[in-house]
């Protein structure tokens, strides 16, 4: 069970403040500048989100007359400033305007809201219909998309590093999955629980792109990220579940630090205790449990994991190890000792961590 008795929502970026921290370093103005603002931005974010948490955040509920199993997106937009949540240009139902970054963002909820409904019958990210907000333009260079608790936020990228944060839908639904751990198992965002919880977000924004695709698990490229990097970044995206550690190496942007086993897995006090790089490990262990079972990840490997995070056993500050034990009860639970029990077990025996 989850020890606070309630959600405590946290700021959470996609792009890790490490990667940041190397480009603020960087000599080229035009690499180091819109780092150093993004995480200044990011600080006072994380800062208004602690304040919001202590002091208490209005109630969102459905708006009146919305209908139980169908999504109520609101699309806003900053004007390149910082104000949230900016002007609504896009509701629900409404068609299709000419900004694409808007379309893309309101496209990308939508999908989230249809694989946590078709896949797992949860009616948005609280199971209760919670309204969809984004905010696209946000600030000028800002590269970064985060979770605040309540609503997406999408910066447009530098050009130089980054491009647009609503090109990749996975990251759209790496960052509202946090709100459904956030509603769930409330993960603490610290060393191994919050890779954890990293590592759920990357796993739940796979299964989003890979049901829009249609996609298998054999037919998926398991990348996080793909098409954010600018033309001059050599890398293919984020992150990679299918090999982490590789998913870029750049004389910018540095080499992914990702471990894909136990054996690499990396001590640090940055990062929050290297949530963004241990997470390759968890995620390298859905990978490999996901293709082994075949078909679509998210009808047996995928209702595994999300049986994990909603089924009220999983602590806030749990293991890797304690995860993986859930996740070999949950598949037994739910399929008994058949193959989807043969292939969790291996696949977090193959990186590392013990299930016994």
């Amino acid at each position: 069970m989850t020890t606070s008795g309630g959600s405590q929502p946290v700021f959470c970026t996609i792009v890790p403040p490490h990667v940041l921290d190397r480009l603020a370093r960087h000599a080229d103005p035009a690499v180091a500048g819109p780092a150093r603002r993004t995480l200044q931005r990011d600080a006072f974010e994380r800062t208004r989100r602690r304040l919001t948490t202590v002091i208490g955040a209005p109630a969102v509920a459905a708006p009146a007359g919305a209908e139980p199993g169908r999504p109520h997106r609101t699309i806003s937009d900053a004007g390149h400033g910082t104000e949230l949540p900016g002007e609504k240009v896009r509701g629900e139902g409404d068609e299709p305007g000419q900004d694409a970054t808007v379309n893309r963002a309101y496209a990308g909820l939508g999908a989230t809201f249809e694989l946590l409904l078709a896949a797992f019958t949860r009616d948005s990210i609280d199971g209760a219909g919670l309204p969809l907000d984004a905010t696209v333009h946000y600030d000028r260079e800002y590269n970064n998309a985060f979770w605040d608790g309540e609503r997406m936020v999408f910066g447009d990228g530098d050009g130089e590093i980054f491009l647009d944060f609503t090109i990749p839908i996975d990251v759209i639904g790496h960052e509202l999955t946090h709100g459904v751990t956030q509603h769930t198992a409330n993960l603490t965002y610290f060393g191994q629980p919050g890779a954890l919880n990293e590592s759920v977000s990357d796993v739940f924004g796979s299964l989003i792109k890979q049901y829009a695709l249609g996609q298998t698990a054999a037919e998926a490229d398991w990348l996080i990220g793909a098409g954010l990097l600018a033309p001059r970044v050599t890398g293919v995206a984020l992150r990679s579940m299918k090999a982490p550690g590789t998913a870029y190496d750049d004389d910018v942007l540095g080499k992914d630090p990702q471990p894909a086993t136990m054996d690499d897995y990396v001590r640090t006090g940055r990062d929050n205790g290297g949530v963004h790089i241990n997470s390759g490990i968890p995620n390298h262990a859905f990978h490999l449990a996901a293709v082994a079972l075949g078909g679509h990840s998210w009808e047996r490997a995928g209702q595994v994991w999300y049986d994990v995070l909603t089924g009220g056993e999983l602590r806030e500050d749990a293991s890797f190890t304690e995860f993986a034990a859930l996740t070999l009860k949950a598949a037994r639970a739910r399929y008994g000792d058949a193959a989807e029990l043969e292939a969790v077990g291996k696949a977090w025996d193959q990186v590392g961590v013990r299930t016994a």
